[in-house]
């Protein structure tokens, strides 16, 4: 009886979190970061923390994380950022040289279209989970979401975008991995096969990628998933971390209680 009280429970709390991904999305791409061509033409560089960097363009965002060796770029958002990035990385760090390590959560578009550009400036390796390389080096096409049947006119909006020009992937990585400058990888499989999230625990930071997003205010489960029962594993294993800031590769950061959003999500 207690199993089946708790499948049921983990039942209902994935039906509340479709439900809250309906009506904060409805068919509007903009709810997800989606606004018009995947090119980008534009970039705020807001401070999120002290060590923290929001670069976000007209589609989707990335990260500048500072440790004490420099700075990591999480995912490189859209084609054309690359120059864009590479000013951000001067104010931030002091120099283009500050840039040591680039890691992208999954190989979708919005995440990787600029890192063929950040090559030619950096020397940075670039890394990616082991199941996701060769979709970004362009080996192999994205594999196709199982759609919600609400999710289907948001998707033939982006559908072509999501295939980012390729870029070679320098090394891999797998689940408790720790990168240097300290952020840990955690396999969160479901969105794409190898999506990955980075977890920085001294300042309980949480990179999730497209595994989870924000919308008005509320966490929600990413969408476009290949597998959305094994996305919702991957979220409540991440609600069991200690977690203060969480950042989306869609929607503002949550910069205080975030660990609490969280686990209301998974609740």
């Amino acid at each position: 009886m207690r199993a089946q009280d708790a499948g049921r429970r983990a039942q209902d709390a994935d039906m509340r979190a479709q439900d809250a991904g309906r009506r904060s999305l409805g068919a509007d791409t903009a709810a997800v970061g989606w606004r018009g061509s995947l090119a980008s033409r534009g970039m705020d560089l807001i401070a999120v923390t002290p060590r923290l960097h929001l670069l976000r363009f007209d589609v989707g965002q990335c990260y500048l994380w500072r440790d004490d060796h420099g700075l990591t770029l999480v995912d490189s958002g859209p084609r054309g950022s690359g120059d864009e990035i590479a000013d951000a990385v001067e104010r931030i760090g002091g120099s283009r040289a500050a840039l040591h390590t680039v890691v992208v959560t999954h190989g979708h578009g919005d995440h990787t279209g600029s890192l063929a550009e950040i090559r030619r400036w950096s020397d940075a390796p670039v890394l990616a989970h082991e199941l996701e390389a060769d979709c970004v080096g362009g080996d192999r096409a994205p594999s196709p979401p199982v759609l919600e049947e609400w999710e289907r006119p948001l998707y033939a909006r982006v559908e072509e975008h999501l295939a980012g020009p390729p870029a070679p992937v320098d090394a891999t990585v797998a689940h408790g991995d720790v990168l240097y400058g300290g952020l840990r990888v955690l396999h969160v499989p479901g969105h794409t096969e190898g999506s990955i999230a980075l977890y920085e625990p001294d300042h309980r930071v949480l990179f999730t990628g497209d595994t989870l997003a924000e919308h008005d205010g509320a966490v929600i489960p990413g969408v476009f998933n290949r597998d959305r029962t094994e996305l919702m594993r991957s979220i409540r294993a991440l609600s069991e971390l200690d977690v203060e800031t969480l950042c989306f590769g869609h929607g503002d950061p949550v910069v205080r209680a975030a660990g609490a959003a969280l686990r209301r999500l998974v609740a």
